[in-house]
C-alpha cells in the first residue's frame, strides 16, 4: 500500500487540527430559515454545493495550486480569498488553511506559510508528490462529509441517513473533480448563490452552532 493514501486521509480526516466541525459553509442559515429540514431538501443544497458551487470552485484552486510554480502561489491565494462571497466564507477557508499549513509545516517539514484552505492542500500535495486526482477526490469527500455532519447535528439528520447519504454522493465527487480539473484558474465560477446569501445572512443570525 502506498504511504500516498494513508498521509491524504490523515491530511483530510476529521481528526486533523482545522476546526472544520466549526464551520457550516452557510448551512445553518438555510436550516434554521427551514429552507433545509430533511435528508431531501439537504441531498438537493449538497448535490448544487459540490458541482456547481464551493466545492467545485475549491477543486479548481486545488489544482491551479498543485501545479503552480512557488511564484505563482501568492496569485492563487489572493484569487482564493477574493472569491469568497462573504467575511464567513473567508474566515472558513483562511483559518482552515493556515491551521493545516501550521500542522503540516511542523510535522512533514514543508514552508507552506499562511494559505486559503484548497491552496494549502494542493500546494502541501505537490510539495509531497501526491497524486492530484487522489488529493482532489479525498478533499472534495471530506468537504462533502463535513457538511453531512453538520446536518446531522442541526437539521436533525440520523447517523444512517446522513452516512447514506454521503455513500450517495461518490459518483457525483468524482464526476465533478474530473470535470474541474480540467478547467483553468480563469473560468473558476460558482453558480449557488442561495447558499452565497445564507453564508452573508449567517454572520447576522440570533442562535448559531457554527462560526459560518
Amino acid at each position: 500500500m502506498s504511504t500516498d493514501v494513508l498521509t491524504l486521509t490523515q491530511w483530510l480526516s476529521p481528526g486533523f487540527p482545522v476546526g472544520a466541525f466549526a464551520y457550516s459553509h452557510g448551512l445553518e442559515t438555510a436550516i434554521a430559515d427551514g429552507r433545509i429540514a430533511s435528508v431531501r431538501s439537504f441531498e438537493a443544497w449538497l448535490h448544487d454545493l459540490v458541482a456547481f458551487g464551493g466545492g467545485r470552485a475549491d477543486i479548481v484552486l486545488l489544482g491551479a495550486a498543485y501545479r503552480a510554480v512557488p511564484e505563482d502561489v501568492p496569485v492563487i491565494d489572493a484569487t482564493a480569498r477574493a472569491f469568497a462571497a462573504s467575511a464567513g466564507r473567508l474566515r472558513e477557508t483562511a483559518d482552515q488553511g493556515q491551521a493545516f499549513c501550521r500542522t503540516v509545516d511542523a510535522i512533514w517539514h514543508t514552508r507552506l506559510g499562511a494559505l486559503c484552505y484548497p491552496v494549502a492542500v494542493g500546494r502541501a500535495a505537490s510539495e509531497r508528490d501526491l497524486s492530484l486526482d487522489l488529493t482532489a477526490a479525498l478533499y472534495l469527500q471530506a468537504f462533502a462529509a463535513n457538511l453531512v455532519s453538520a446536518a446531522v447535528r442541526r437539521i436533525p439528520l440520523g447517523q444512517t441517513e446522513g452516512q447514506d447519504l454521503l455513500a450517495r454522493m461518490a459518483p457525483l465527487v468524482t464526476q465533478t473533480v474530473d470535470d474541474a480539473m480540467g478547467t483553468p484558474l480563469t473560468d473558476l465560477t460558482s453558480a449557488c448563490f442561495a447558499a452565497d446569501i445564507a453564508a452573508m445572512q449567517h454572520e447576522t443570525l440570533y442562535s448559531k452552532v457554527f462560526r459560518t
